[in-house]
């Protein structure tokens, strides 16, 4: 006999949602705590943000404690000035939190979080409205699937089936035999997709990612460091070297 629906226990009961305020107390709560737990403290900026990079690293350092995002509360937590601030000198840290930047907290020796940064540096493909970071064009004739990026011995052509979608972007392709083929006038060695230095449309980023082309470093950028025991800021400089500011 099939059970009544009138028999069937409706639970009433709802979780209720973390509030922005209680999301916010306790990122500063957390922040506070991990002044006292850390020993070092470095601020850095992400260039060509992705989600899957920045859970390596936080996998990479799961004995430490990273905060991404809500700039102004990291601020607060670590203070804008003397009076406020969580630990001596923290407030100097303050006008680094500004943009796609970050909190690392960690007791691994600066020397290995450095080196670990300066090695992470995993190519993806471009997004549209990033700059590109080189030229690429088509070769003429026979269409492969790296389009001149390796040697035609290591390649191999690309399929007859892509070949409408190729020319939806603008690319003047034509199937001769079953074979992909790019015919260009006289004089031209191959048809240009982007140029170093140029903003990238979505039509671009297209024909990059199809043809394999990944010009997009993720980079996490140390801008500034703390050490608990003495105070000391460093303030980390692509160019020029390090700045250290004192107690």
């Amino acid at each position: 006999m099939p059970r009544s629906k009138r028999a069937r226990v409706v639970h009433e009961s709802k979780t209720a949602k973390k509030s922005h305020k209680e999301q916010t107390r306790r990122l500063y709560a957390n922040i506070r705590e991990c002044v006292e737990e850390y020993e070092h403290l470095f601020v850095f900026g992400v260039d060509n943000m992705r989600n899957t990079y920045l859970k390596d690293v936080r996998t990479e350092f799961a004995d430490s404690r990273l905060f991404f995002g809500k700039t102004k509360v990291m601020a607060v937590a670590l203070g804008h000035n003397p009076e406020s601030e969580a630990a001596t000198n923290l407030h100097k840290l303050a006008p680094y939190l500004t943009g796609a930047v970050g909190l690392l907290f960690t007791s691994r020796s600066p020397e290995s979080v450095t080196n670990y940064f300066e090695s992470f540096r995993p190519m993806d493909f471009a997004r549209a409205g990033t700059v590109s970071t080189r030229d690429f064009s088509i070769p003429n004739g026979l269409v492969y699937s790296r389009a001149g990026e390796i040697p035609a011995s290591q390649d191999e052509p690309v399929s007859h089936t892509i070949e409408p979608e190729l020319r939806k972007l603008g690319i003047p392709t034509r199937l001769i035999k079953g074979k992909v083929m790019l015919e260009l006038t006289e004089g031209q060695e191959g048809f240009p997709v982007c140029r170093e230095g140029e903003v990238l449309d979505s039509r671009q980023t297209t024909l990059l990612k199809m043809f394999g082309i990944t010009s997009s470093e993720f980079h996490v950028d140390l801008k500034a460091h703390w050490t608990r025991d003495s105070g000391k800021v460093e303030i980390l400089q692509k160019e020029g070297g390090m700045e250290v500011d004192g107690q």
